[in-house]
């Protein structure tokens, strides 16, 4: 989940795996798979680097669960 802020300045968390697409009026809108859609203050390319941070800390976690010692 990755955290955004609405046009009213409330943030809220978004799965971003439920992201169907990504307009880009003045301000960003979400076009959720269910076809709910949010308008966000965060640019396109803020909010592709939100999601990439956040895979790269979830492989990171899986990758330092997963190290075993082959002595």
């Amino acid at each position: 989940m990755i955290v955004l802020t609405k046009r009213n300045g409330e943030k809220f968390l978004i799965n971003h795996e439920q992201i169907e697409c990504i307009e880009m009026i003045p301000e960003s809108k979400i076009v959720m798979m269910n076809h709910d859609f949010y308008l966000v203050l965060e640019t396109a390319e803020e909010i592709v680097e939100k999601i990439a941070d956040y895979n790269a800390k979830i492989r990171d976690i899986y990758r330092e669960i997963t190290i075993t010692d082959k002595r």
